[in-house]
């Protein structure tokens, strides 16, 4: 018994010494969490990677994170690596490592670097997020707009797949923790070290031969000069319009060109076709003289105008309002086709701008020349429209007339406009032309009753008697003459001297009133009547007549007018009597 007290008594002081030792050994091994620390790797299992992190137990690493980079296969027994030491002993006593977060971590700081210096790296493609892909670099997964995996937009993307690429760091976030790299950026770098060597041997105004057509669009052509692309601009194919580029150029032709311009800082090269032949506007001036008329073919219909071509590499636009006498806005189609050849007249040259107005409509007869010819004749006419004031009339050399409503009848009522249709044919009276528009009239075709003012030598102040036609609130209308087709409306406060006798509602139809003339302009045919007026001047003429202090001693229009009246039949009496 005391032989076993003694061995377990000796095994429990080796075990503290051992203890003892190895708290002294970890003491010397400074291990801090939440860093980078080597690694020595002692076993290698199908699960797992086993290393030596010189803690208290060994760490295992699982062996997905050994995969990327092929780093799996270079593996073996004792080979030192980076690992993260997350924790040095968790709650189960183990030590928490991650290769994975250590390759990230050294990538980020060799990024920074990298960014800094615009150095190449080498990622690869491991799929798709929205607006581009993921770029893994060195563990780092980063984000590669779908504009920078290439020069070009690309419609296929698989070949480059999960294979080494180079690319460069083009935006760093280290608050996020995001980086933003480009492929596209490594191959214009590369690019543009040809280019520069291929511009060495390359000047403005060298001619070349062999330029190879790549590819085409609406606004030009870009091609291929000795292995650097060049674009030839639609404007610089020729001295003339051209309609579609690829009609004039297809890809794989080759071309010969002239080289226009070169741009050092972006090494683009521009070309062109029609700078090799010498500019047909130089000389337009001596061929094509303004008010001249010369023969060319319509080449484009356009909203505005038709582009005719006088010569090869020379075209003039007609302005739609140069196309027809009778339109103004009339639309290219109606009047020209493409292909039509026509006569033309040079409006402007400007030589500058390589423009030329043109006028098609007059190397036509004008007929607004016939019209005015036809001035206060009688014509024939379509109604084309009817408006709210007026009727749109087509005459039958296709200009169009106004017939206003104070046209049709000498009443000048606006329900006149309903006694006709769309179609109708109806004579008229061209009364006016002017500024290009032209009046017409129906009444014109008929006697105007107010000549009746001028036949009888009627002025103002003269006493006429009228005929009542129309009683209304605000007055009445009266006619003149035996004609009713002129109507003069006398106002309400024109009906009598005194106000209590101004009631239009006294009259009737058929009744007679003197009214005096207060205003006549027969150019205008504006005519004022006024009863009011005409009491007036007639009391003026008895008060004349029967002494001038009849008014002033108390007499009244009454007293004299019977007076008046008294008088005569005393004289009707005495003749009687005789």
């Amino acid at each position: 018994m005391v032989a076993e007290a003694q061995i377990k008594s000796q095994s429990k002081n080796s075990a503290k010494e051992f203890e003892k030792l190895l708290n002294e050994d970890f003491k010397d091994r400074k291990l801090k969490e939440n860093q980078i620390i080597k690694a020595t790797v002692t076993e290698i299992t199908k699960n797992f990677i086993v290393v030596d992190c010189k803690a208290k137990m060994e760490g295992m690493i699982p062996i997905e994170e050994f995969k990327n980079d092929n780093e799996l296969d270079k593996l073996k027994v004792g080979s030192v690596i980076d690992v993260y030491l997350e924790r040095i002993e968790s709650f189960k006593g183990e030590i928490i490592i991650s290769r994975d977060k250590a390759r990230r971590m050294n990538a980020w700081k060799k990024m920074e670097k990298f960014f800094e210096t615009k150095e190449e790296l080498v990622g690869y493609i491991t799929g798709r997020v929205k607006g581009g892909y993921i770029c893994n670099v060195d563990g780092l997964p980063t984000f590669m707009p779908a504009s920078q995996i290439d020069v070009r937009p690309l419609k296929k993307v698989d070949h480059l797949m999960n294979v080494p690429l180079k690319v460069i760091a083009t935006r760093i976030d280290k608050n996020r923790g995001n980086v933003c790299t480009s492929r596209r950026a490594v191959l214009e770098k590369s690019k543009d070290a040809e280019v520069k060597e291929v511009l060495k041997n390359l000047k403005e105004g060298d001619i070349v031969e062999n330029a190879k057509c790549k590819a085409i669009t609406d606004w030009g052509i870009f091609l291929d000069i000795n292995g650097i692309d060049a674009l030839l601009h639609v404007s610089d194919l020729s001295h003339g319009r051209v309609k579609k580029t690829s009609e004039m150029v297809s890809i794989g032709q080759t071309l010969k060109v002239k080289i226009t311009k070169i741009d050092p800082k972006t090494n683009r090269v521009s070309a062109s076709i029609k700078a090799l032949t010498e500019d047909p506007y130089d000389s337009v001036e001596k061929k094509y003289k303004i008010g001249e008329v010369y023969e060319g073919v319509c080449t484009k219909l356009m909203d505005y105008g038709v582009f005719v071509r006088l010569e090869e590499g020379v075209e003039g636009l007609i302005h739609s309002s140069e196309l027809s006498w009778t339109s103004k806005n009339v639309h290219p189609s109606k009047v020209l086709s493409v292909s039509q050849t026509i006569k033309v007249k040079i409006v402007s040259i400007d030589v500058q701008s390589k423009r030329i107005s043109l006028s098609y409509k007059s190397t036509l007869d004008n007929p607004w020349k016939k019209v005015e010819e036809s001035l206060n004749t009688i014509v024939s006419v379509k109604v084309k429209n009817i408006a709210d004031k007026y009727i749109l009339a087509e005459l039958d050399n296709g200009l169009s007339g106004m017939l206003f409503y104070k046209e049709i009848s000498f009443n000048e009522d606006i329900e006149d406009l309903k006694k006709y249709k769309k179609n109708q044919i109806i004579k008229v009276k061209i009364i006016e032309v002017k500024d290009e528009k032209i009046k017409l009239s129906v009444r014109a075709l008929e006697k105007d009753p107010i000549d009746w003012f001028k036949e009888n030598n009627k002025k103002v102040g003269d006493v006429i008697t009228t005929t009542v036609q129309e009683v209304m609130k605000s007055g009445v209308k009266v006619s003149v003459g035996n004609d009713k087709r002129f109507l003069v409306t006398i106002k309400k406060s024109q009906l009598a001297k005194e106000s209590s006798d101004q009631r239009p509602e006294i009259f009737q139809n058929g009744n007679k009133l003197d009214a005096a003339i207060t205003d006549l302009n027969l150019a205008e045919r504006k005519v004022s009547l006024s009863v009011k007026q005409a009491q007036i001047e007639e009391e003026k003429s008895l008060v004349k007549k029967f002494g001038k202090d009849a008014k002033s001693s108390g007499a009244t229009l009454k007293d004299i007018f019977n007076k008046a009246l008294n008088i005569t039949k005393k004289k009707d009496n005495k003749k009687k009597k005789n």
